[in-house]
């Protein structure tokens, strides 16, 4: 019978066709071939199960499935009870021993109460066995407000001495100083950056030098040049003879012969008035003139060197003046050409001027000059510059003839001439 004070379970289900109460033919017994143990016809006694309750009927040896009997107080697994509006007593017979002590917040945190379970694997299971019929959650009162929550002594309303102290650290960098690793690549850009402004400055360096001593040696050259007029040997300016090979039309060869060479005078009458006055700013100290001829003396040709009074600078001025306006390549700035009587050149006059060429030069106080024309003593109507005659495709009189050859190529060799005067005078002065 249940015990005073426990709710009474209802009454098992009557008879039906899935629970008979009288025995089919043949039964689980019958089948598996007899009796029980014992040999009896008695019910066969089940595993987990009491025999033996006197508030309970009695089992067939037919019956195969469980049956839903009232709790005595010697059962030790939970049941399904009708919820009341009474408080939860404690559960009943749950097994010999003292009933377990609620859990408390000074039992320690959920960890310790997971460790205390794990330290003991079979308790629980030694005091309620498992059913099918038990609840998914065992019934009992509630655990204590706190007993899974956070722990008070944590929180920010705690007070002072029990919550933990925590402090912050200084950085390093206002300690001490950081250092960075330099990587390979920033190592190999700094190399080079001290390499280049080495190489930069020793550059600069160098350059102020020289340039120091340059502009010594610049002054010193200039002016040995503008003595070589009265320095160097007329044959040695202007040869009796002067070959030019490959200096004709075509790449053919030249020689040149000298037949009159002008007394160094000043420039009265040498130029035409406006060239006078375009080569007046650089003024002029001498003027040296020779007249050579080719080896037929079908052709005259003046050479002239004019020794200026200017200084570098001046020269530069007016050297990019006639680059700048193309000054060398007009009629109207011809040089005259030198006519000395009794030679193949005795009528060789201005009207009888086809081809020139004027050269302004820069590292020497000079402008060199060459005029050509025939010598039969005819007139040209159009001169031609000699850059002119001389490129491809020029139809002129003058070109045809090779006038523009004659002028070019004569006035280049006595430059060059003039040059290796300069450097021989410079190497040992006189």
């Amino acid at each position: 019978m249940p015990a005073a004070g426990e709710p009474v379970s209802p009454p098992p289900p009557p008879a039906s066709a899935r629970f008979p109460d009288a025995p089919p033919g043949t039964g689980r017994e019958a089948r598996r071939g007899g009796t029980g143990a014992a040999g009896s016809a008695g019910p066969a006694h089940r595993p987990g199960r009491q025999a033996g309750r006197p508030d309970a009927p009695a089992e067939t040896p037919a019956e195969t499935t469980a049956r839903l009997r009232p709790v005595t107080a010697s059962e030790t697994t939970a049941r399904l009870r009708p919820i009341t509006d009474s408080p939860k007593a404690p559960r009943s017979g749950t097994g010999p021993g003292p009933a377990s002590a609620p859990a408390s917040p000074s039992a320690g945190t959920g960890s310790d109460r997971r460790t205390a379970s794990a330290a003991a694997p079979g308790a629980g299971r030694s005091a309620t066995a498992w059913s099918p019929m038990a609840p998914a959650h065992p019934v009992g009162p509630p655990p204590p407000a706190g007993a899974f929550g956070p722990d008070p002594a944590l929180s920010w309303s705690a007070a002072a001495a029990a919550r933990p102290v925590v402090s912050f650290g200084e950085p390093e960098a206002f300690s001490e100083r950081a250092w960075h690793r330099v990587g390979p690549r920033t190592a190999a850009a700094a190399a080079c950056l001290v390499l280049g402004l080495g190489l930069i400055g020793g550059a600069v360096t160098g350059s102020w030098l020289t340039d120091d001593g340059a502009d010594d040696a610049t002054g010193d050259h200039f002016a040995t040049a503008g003595a070589l007029w009265h320095n160097v040997p007329v044959d040695q300016l202007f040869p009796p003879t002067v070959q030019g090979t490959g200096a004709g039309p075509g790449g053919a060869d030249r020689t040149w012969t000298r037949i009159a060479v002008a007394p160094d005078t000043g420039c009265a009458h040498a130029f035409d008035p406006l060239l006078a006055k375009v080569l007046a700013p650089v003024g002029c100290r001498r003027l040296l003139r020779a007249t050579y001829t080719d080896a037929t003396q079908s052709y005259v040709t003046t050479v002239g060197l004019l020794f200026t009074k200017a200084d570098p600078a001046a020269m530069s001025a007016l050297a990019h003046r006639f680059r700048t306006e193309r000054l060398e390549r007009r009629a109207d700035l011809m040089p005259r050409p030198y006519a000395a009587k009794g030679t193949a050149a005795a009528g060789f006059g201005d009207e009888q001027r086809a081809s020139w060429t004027i050269s302004v030069l820069t590292d020497a106080p000079v402008v060199a000059y060459a005029v050509s024309g025939w010598a039969d003593g005819r007139s040209v109507d159009t001169p031609q510059p000699a850059a002119d005659a001389v490129s491809a495709g020029a139809t002129t009189a003058p070109a045809q003839a090779g006038l523009g050859n004659e002028a070019q190529g004569l006035a280049d060799r006595i430059e060059r001439r003039l040059r290796q005067s300069i450097g021989t005078a410079t190497e040992n002065p006189s």
